[in-house]
């Protein structure tokens, strides 16, 4: 028997390609300063990644290619119940000054070990971790 998952949420790795290496960006959570990526719940018009990028720009300030690979999905058990988020890569090629959640949240490139040492999620440290096998 197969379990059907009802993906509800979705998210993006925001990368850069930086003098031969790769970067990834985070941001904090707003209430526990967490660091970690942009996710949201899946608007009705959008796709998953549309969705995803989206949230990269309200929350992240990036604005990335519509170039994507989806990196995999896990179980997230929250207060108000279980939310099943897909992740996506998303290049990002224009960093903003100014965007929605700017004095919210806080943003950082880390190389891609520190970025899967400081996510707090094993399933996105690991999505991280494997980024550089999906990207030339």
């Amino acid at each position: 028997m197969k379990i059907e998952l009802n993906i509800n949420q979705s998210a993006v790795i925001p990368f850069r390609k930086e003098k031969g290496s790769i970067e990834i960006l985070l941001i904090t959570s707003i209430k526990k300063k967490k660091w970690i990526i942009p996710k949201g719940y899946i608007e009705f018009n959008l796709s998953a990644f549309e969705s995803a990028k989206k949230e990269a720009y309200e929350e992240a300030g990036v604005i990335g290619t519509n170039e994507t690979i989806e990196l995999g999905h896990f179980i997230l058990n929250k207060s108000t119940g279980k939310n099943s988020i897909v992740v996506f890569s998303m290049e990002v090629i224009k960093l903003l000054d100014n965007f929605p959640e700017k004095e919210l949240r806080r943003r950082k490139w880390f190389s891609i070990n520190e970025a899967a040492e400081v996510v707090s999620i094993r399933e996105i440290s690991r999505m991280i971790l494997n980024l550089p096998a999906f990207i030339s």
